[in-house]
């Protein structure tokens, strides 16, 4: 037993040498190799440098929420699908169905064109960005940092080669010539009542060019949306310039939602934080200090080419219906995407979709009054907002009195000062609203984010009979109430009554 204990002793001490050993030998190699590593790095510094500049741009795309209202959007490739043209689907949905392609080749352009809007999504690969051949403003200031600077310094003055597409070795003909011409213009991108078609004068500008001269400085390789803005610092534009950016979106069919640059120079607004949170990310053209590729760019029509605008001068004979009875029941004469449109928005601010009104909610009936308040818009504004309800106040405190003595049910009067919430609180207030209650002006465009069963209150003045809300309403299928003023005084009486009568038929 003494001779098998020193043996098995003596076996144990020679593994653990020999493992002393390994170990010593280890760390003395990767001490070696890790010095050689970091001198390596260190050689390798600048070349990373450089190649960070012609990196491509790789981020992380929000994916499409499940909306309740969603139908699903023709697919545009089919051409025995068509939308009817001046149906429901040819003005709010996929009418963007007459394909026209332009390129064919290692870059490509093509426009889908709607008979019914008579405009065009339009859609590139190996799309290239000049911001130094696009006179305008930098864009994304502050706006005390640029008060007083002119629209026409805002937007876009776009040079031959502003925007270019690869065309191959084979390019030919074409080489240094622009993609398109007048004809194509005007029969696929007519400027109509439009002075300044600024999406129509970028692709007039769009040259082709060799594969060997498209150079790049920076590479977006995810599906982006080039959008140019007029009235940027307007709810109810801003909202027209969201519905055809989305739109745009689900024509071309793009699996996430994609980013968004900005081809022109305005400053920064409050609109913005709805922007950037319906899509991926926001950048203005002129931040880049190079050439800006594009795997796929999707230039978004004006805001002024949407139903939403065009509605207000031409008849768009469409109710708002639930996606189920439409799926159930297809209607030309109906529509849902409207209320898809507005579930969008609440859902990129993350608030519930399946929030509902009851009939006798236990916290009672909110009614949101939407107020006007001075405030600085853009840098030509004055802080003043034009009043459309000279006595604002006063039907306000008549309201919050009557509602503190009403028997029939709780109701809390929600004093809407929009200019003080952010974008989140403002799309909020108007899903939790029953009643909404307000002068004739852009905040309550709002209500495209409202619930199935809200009611609407329009006073308007003499001076601005528009119908704006009222079709929004009737699109999207909620009760719409209006008291026309003779002028831009409201009797809190007649206010209170017509209030009253909507409580009542909520079982109020």
């Amino acid at each position: 037993m003494n001779r098998r204990n020193t043996l098995l002793l003596k076996i144990l001490l020679f593994l653990f040498i020999l493992n002393s050993i390994s170990l010593f030998l280890y760390f003395l190699t990767h001490s070696s190799n890790s010095s050689r590593s970091n001198t390596n790095l260190h050689n390798q510094i600048p070349l990373l440098r450089s190649q960070q500049q012609q990196q491509s741009h790789h981020h992380s795309l929000k994916p499409w929420p499940i909306l309740p209202s969603y139908l699903p959007w023709t697919d545009a490739e089919d051409s025995k699908a068509n939308a009817i043209t001046r149906s429901c689907e040819g003005y709010f949905g996929n009418g963007f169905t007459r394909r026209v392609q332009v390129l064919h080749g290692p870059g490509w352009f093509r426009c889908w064109y709607s008979e019914t809007l008579r405009s065009s999504v339009c859609e590139g690969g190996r799309v290239r960005m000049v911001p130094d051949r696009i006179r305008m403003a930098k864009g994304g200031e502050a706006l005390v940092d640029v008060m007083g600077r002119g629209e026409d310094e805002e937007l876009p003055a776009f040079q031959n080669g502003a925007f270019e597409v690869d065309g191959g070795d084979g390019v030919g003909a074409l080489e240094g010539k622009t993609l398109v011409d007048r004809e194509f213009l005007d029969r696929y991108l007519p400027a109509g009542g439009i002075q300044r078609h600024t999406m129509r004068d970028l692709i007039s500008k769009i040259r082709v060019v060799r594969e060997k001269d498209f150079a790049c400085d920076e590479w977006f390789e995810e599906p982006t949306l080039l959008v140019t803005r007029f009235e940027y610092a307007n709810l109810f534009h801003t909202i027209t310039d969201w519905y055809s950016a989305y739109v745009s979106s689900r024509v071309t069919g793009l699996p996430n939602r994609p980013h968004v640059v900005f081809v022109d120079g305005h400053c920064e607004t409050q609109l913005e934080e709805t922007w950037k949170a319906l899509f991926s990310s926001v950048r203005y053209a002129k931040n880049f200090t190079g050439t800006v590729c594009f795997r796929h760019a999707i230039l978004s029509p004006l805001g002024y080419e949407t139903a939403m605008f065009k509605g207000l001068t031409e008849e768009v004979n469409c109710d708002g219906a639930s996606a189920q009875e439409l799926w159930q029941n297809p209607d030309n004469h109906k529509t849902a995407r409207i209320s898809e449109f507005g579930e969008m928005i609440r859902a990129a601010f993350g608030l519930p979709l399946n929030a509902y009104h009851s009939t006798k909610p236990v916290s009672g009936h909110n009614v949101l009054f939407v107020r006007r308040e001075d405030y600085l818009a853009h840098p030509r504004h004055r802080g003043k907002v034009e009043s459309r309800l000279s006595n604002e106040a006063e039907v306000f405190e008549s309201l919050k009195s009557w509602v503190s003595n009403y028997n029939g049910c709780k109701i809390n009067l929600v004093n809407g000062l929009f200019a003080h919430m952010s974008m989140k609180e403002q799309v909020r207030a108007i899903q939790d609203a029953s009643v909404i209650i307000g002068a004739h002006g852009a905040g309550l465009t709002h209500i495209v984010s409202a619930l199935p069963r809200t009611v609407i209150l329009e006073i308007i003045s003499s001076q601005f009979r528009r119908p704006h809300f009222a079709y929004i309403a009737r699109w999207k299928g909620l009760e719409y109430h209006a008291i026309n003023l003779a002028g831009s005084h409201a009797d809190p009486g007649t206010v209170i009554n017509e209030l009253a009568n909507i409580m009542k038929s909520l079982g109020c």
